[in-house]
Formats: C-alpha cells, sequence, structure tokens
C-alpha cells in the first residue's frame, strides 16, 4: 500500500536566493568532481552543500562534509534561505522536456508527478517494489548524511499504476490555472513547474486513491534502503513514541509518477568495453545459432549516414524482440544482432531472464567468454553517439548498444519479487535536487 503523508516542504526563498536555477542541481548519483565544484561556484546556498559537499584536508570524525551539510541547513533555515512551509501539502510537479537522441520536435514530453512523503515500508510486503540491487558504498554515503541532516533534500522516483489517468486529473483540476510557485527551465533546456496542493479533503482523497497501489522505485534504492536503515536507528534509540503513531522518520521523500504516463522514458544503458573482444570471425562463429547478424560497413565520409541507419535498424528490430547494436575498434563496419525466434525463450526462466540486459550477458557475452562486467572493464552510458564515439576515437575496445528496457518489464520484475541486472535501466528525466525538501521537524525550526 501507498501511505501519502502531506508535508511541510522546505522550499528555497526566492527573494532571498534570486533565480531558483542557481541553487537546485542534479541528482547526486550523475555529479562528476567538475560538476560538483560548478555548482559550489554557482551559488553559495546551492544544494550541492547540502547533498553532495566537497571533502577538505583534515576531514575526520567531528568535521566532514556530513557535518558542514547539517550546518548550512541550520543556518539557512535560521536565515531565511530556506523556508518551512506553514501548511501540510503535497506539490504537483511537471518536467517538459526532450528526450536524448530525438530531434526537438519528436522528442518533446511532458513528465507529470507529485512530490509527497510516503510510509517506509520493509521489501518483501508487497507494498514497495525494488527492481535493481544495491551496493553497500552509496548506501553508507546516504547513511552518514540522512544520520547527520534528517532530511531528504532529493526525492526517490517511484511509479504507481493509474491506467485511468484517475489521481493526475483530480491533481490538474486542482491546481487548475493558478500560477506554478516554481518556473524556471533548468541548466538542459527543460522546463520545470512546482505548485502545492493543501486542501486537506482533497489530500486526503488522493491519499484514499493511492492507498491500495503498491509503488515500484524506479530510481533511488540507496535511499530508499538507507531510509529503512535510519528509520531502524531511531526505533532502537527508542524514538517509536505511542504506538502506532507517525514519527518524522517513518516516511521518505518521493517524486510519484504514473507508469502509464506517456511522459515518463527509460532510456538504454550501453556497455563500452576497455578491454578487447574477440575478432569479428570468432563472433560470428560463436553466435551464429542463436543470432541474425546485419552488417553495415562504412568509410570515413559515410559514416554519419551508417550511423544513423544503424541505430535505426537496431530500434526497430527491438520491437520484434532482443537485438544488440556492436562496434569494434578499428573495423570500419556496424554490426546488428538480433536473436532468433527459436534462441528467445531458450533461457527464459522468469521475467529477469527475458531482459535485454539478461540477454545480452546469458547469450553474447558469455559464449564470448567475456568476463565479470566491473568498473575496470566497462564504461555504462545512455548515450548512443557518446557509447560509438567511445570506440571510434580508439578510447574503448568495443561497445554493445541496448534498446530501452520497458516500463511493463521493469514492472513485471518487480512483481516477481525480483531485481534487474546492475545498470538495467535510466528512467529519464531525474527529478532535480532541491526544488522541495523533507526536513524533519523533531530536529529543526
Amino acid at each position: 500500500m501507498a501511505n501519502l503523508r502531506p508535508f511541510h516542504g522546505v522550499l528555497y526563498n526566492q527573494e532571498s536566493v534570486g533565480n531558483i536555477r542557481d541553487v537546485v542541481g542534479p541528482p547526486y548519483d550523475v555529479i562528476d568532481t567538475g560538476a560538483q565544484k560548478a555548482l559550489y561556484a554557482r551559488h553559495p546556498h546551492n544544494v550541492i552543500r547540502l547533498e553532495l559537499g566537497l571533502d577538505q584536508p583534515g576531514d575526520g570524525p567531528s568535521e566532514n562534509r556530513y557535518t558542514r551539510a547539517a550546518q548550512h541547513l541550520q543556518a539557512w533555515l535560521e536565515k531565511d534561505v530556506l523556508r518551512r512551509d506553514p501548511q501540510p501539502a503535497i506539490y504537483p510537479c511537471m518536467i517538459d522536456y526532450r528526450v536524448p537522441g530525438q530531434d526537438a520536435g519528436q522528442g518533446r514530453r511532458v513528465l507529470k508527478g507529485f512530490l509527497a512523503v510516503m510510509e517506509l515500508e520493509e521489501f518483501g510486503a508487497g507494498r514497495v517494489l525494488p527492481h535493481e540491487n544495491t551496493r553497500a558504498a552509496a548506501k553508507n554515503d546516504r547513511f552518514r548524511l540522512l544520520d547527520a541532516c534528517h532530511a531528504n533534500f532529493s526525492p526517490i522516483f517511484s511509479l504507481f499504476s493509474d491506467p485511468e489517468n484517475r489521481i493526475f486529473m483530480s491533481i490538474e483540476k486542482a491546481i487548475g490555472s493558478q500560477k506554478p510557485r516554481i518556473d524556471f527551465e533548468d541548466d538542459e533546456g527543460f522546463r520545470q513547474r512546482l505548485w502545492a496542493i493543501t486542501d486537506p479533503e482533497l489530500l486526503r482523497n488522493l491519499a484514499a486513491a493511492l492507498k491500495p497501489k503498491p509503488l515500484f522505485i524506479a530510481d533511488g534504492h540507496h535511499r530508499y534502503e538507507t531510509a529503512l536503515a535510519y528509520r531502524k536507528l531511531r526505533r532502537e534509540q527508542g524514538g517509536c513514541g505511542a504506538a502506532g503513531s507517525w514519527q518524522p522518520w517513518d516516511g521518505v521523500l518521493m517524486l510519484c509518477a504514473s507508469l502509464e504516463d506517456p511522459g515518463l522514458t527509460v532510456l538504454p544503458t550501453h556497455r563500452v568495453l576497455k578491454r578487447p573482444l574477440a575478432g569479428m570471425n570468432d563472433i560470428r562463429e560463436k553466435l551464429r545459432d542463436a543470432f541474425s547478424i546485419e552488417e553495415i560497413p562504412f568509410a570515413a565520409e559515410t559514416e554519419p549516414e551508417a550511423r544513423a541507419r544503424f541505430v535505426h535498424s537496431l530500434r526497430q528490430k527491438g520491437l520484434l524482440g532482443q537485438a544488440f547494436g556492436l562496434t569494434l575498434k578499428d573495423v570500419p563496419r556496424y554490426f546488428v544482432l538480433a536473436l532468433r525466434s527459436h534462441a528467445q525463450a531458450a533461457h527464459v526462466t522468469s521475467p529477469r531472464d527475458g531482459l535485454d540486459v539478461s540477454v545480452l550477458h546469458a547469450q553474447i557475452l558469455t559464449p564470448l567468454s567475456v568476463p565479470e562486467l566491473s568498473e575496470d572493464t566497462v564504461l555504462y552510458t545512455k548515450d548512443d553517439d557518446e557509447a560509438l564515439d567511445l570506440v571510434r576515437g580508439g578510447e574503448a575496445e568495443a561497445a554493445f548498444l541496448l534498446n530501452p528496457t520497458k516500463v511493463a518489464e521493469v514492472s513485471a520484475v518487480a512483481s516477481a519479487g525480483e531485481r534487474m541486472p546492475h545498470k538495467s535501466t535510466y528512467f529519464f528525466p531525474k527529478p532535480l535536487t532541491g526544488l522541495v525538501m523533507h526536513v524533519m521537524e523533531e530536529d529543526h525550526p
């Protein structure tokens, strides 16, 4: 069950900080060192100082980026840089964006969602469904930040089924023609809009409509598991309150969207190999029984046109079954590997086995004796051109291009209680950090 909790959101005071674009940022897990420093330089109150602070010489247990984040948060609340809303609310939002790799006319979409605090549920109860595995280092980092600040600065991205669009029709009716509280164009050129709904009756109706629906975590598995661990810690410290009473750490900030929203996009995550792959003759020999192989040759002057045909063929074949793109360093050909019909069900015993990424590992990488992929052997990218350019430019040995995982496949895997392989999905666009924050009221003014 999805138990929605309206909350007193903490937002930037626009009179204090100026342009909201200057103080928000992307999710922490897509920020590299260069972007981190750029956000630091952009504005003295940029959310990077809370979400992903810089390490400093001499840092230790009592002074570090987590304790500094807590100090910044406290100071910004006291100085009215951040302001807590007086009424509990949910925060509808819309992101008008362009799908990467598509032209401006065809690739425009609008993702609709709302920000709310959702009650935490242990995995396995069938109410909150993960689809990816997590890694200990990332969870430790997020736990230290949550333990220091007692706040969620960025939302977990979650999905629920609303095939008749009733929930979002009621939300859109509620916001009507009211002017958004936040309306700006972000660094990607995406329009970000945000409203607030405070009407108690409407909030009760929305909570009732969501209650029977399971939530699928699209992005933010590490933060969700961290929130569970933090709740456990606070309860062990004697923070349970009266029997059945709600405590601030019993929920976590989420952006909730509909599985059926046409504005929801899943991008593929391509594999770029740093180590040599077998030669093409060997690849043909080992894969010919399971795959048909289309070759698209090119010369330097014809490569752009061949690239476009290659990507188009990959996408078209992907509509009919599993298909993969392959490029090899110093080989002037692109290859499209399409799984033959007799091989499609050969390894499928569960929803997870039928995913393109599972087929890639079981029926391509394993027969080619490619060792287990690790940070030393593979790069991941959602960008077709980046993957191909890395190989064409000699910075990588080979690349496998994938088609996007379908939302229905993610739902099927999660519903079956399974986890998807690492780097299977990239839900897009990712919600920004800093638009609305959940700061636990027990611990802050």
